[in-house]
């Protein structure tokens, strides 16, 4: 049993808010300022996020995945086609994240459709992983039940020997996703549990900007 109150857990927020005057009309401006700052400070991985997809019989699922590239108005990251949360988008192309940099009190949201990356670009990025990473995107079978850890490692030492001196080419099965942002919010911890909630929504090609209530 947990040795704590949980209902007494909470947190102070201290931090300054998002003043109306200072918001860009593009979020992505936003966005990439908040990277940036989170890049910067003490967060352990700053492009750590959970992305939350829906199955074809309507069932939600949620995990973290790394966030690996930033466009004008989409995000991209990189996975087993064949996962569950390959096999979610390729029944439901659309998709939920959520970026969670506790030290900077801060908070996005973003939702929107998605398609697969190009296999060139899926293929340069492949490349240019550690190639203690390219052997287990071999090894993982992801999402599949293995019988033990055994297992996994055994298939690793199969394919580090298959590949011996060679440069190991990128998985059919495994690529890039490409998010094209629709909606988008900003959450700053503000003290009082008086957050500020600022939500951008895409529409007839412009960004439109509504502050919310916490």
């Amino acid at each position: 049993m947990v040795d704590v109150k949980i209902t007494d857990l909470r947190r102070k927020y201290t931090r300054s808010g998002l003043l109306d005057e200072n918001l860009p009309e593009n979020p992505m401006k936003l966005f990439n300022q908040w990277f940036k700052e989170a890049l910067h400070s003490e967060v352990i991985e700053p492009n750590a996020m959970a992305l939350a997809t829906v199955s074809s019989a309507g069932s939600p699922n949620v995990r973290m995945v790394l966030l690996k590239g930033i466009d004008d108005n989409s995000i991209n990251f990189y996975t087993n086609y064949n996962s569950r949360k390959g096999q979610d988008l390729a029944a439901n192309p659309f998709c939920s994240c959520t970026f969670w940099w506790a030290e900077l009190e801060r908070q996005v949201r973003l939702s929107g459709t998605v398609e697969r990356l190009p296999e060139s670009v899926s293929e340069n990025y492949f490349q240019s992983r550690p190639r203690e990473s390219q052997i287990g995107a071999w090894a993982s079978d992801q999402s599949k039940p293995v019988a033990d850890r055994e297992e996994l490692e055994r298939k690793f030492s199969e394919i580090e020997s298959r590949f011996k001196d060679q440069e190991i080419p990128k998985p059919v099965a495994w690529g890039g996703f490409k998010i094209t942002i629709q909606e988008i919010e900003f959450w700053q911890g503000r003290p009082g549990r008086l957050h500020d909630r600022i939500y951008y929504i895409h529409s007839s090609g412009k960004w439109n900007r509504q502050r919310l209530a916490p």
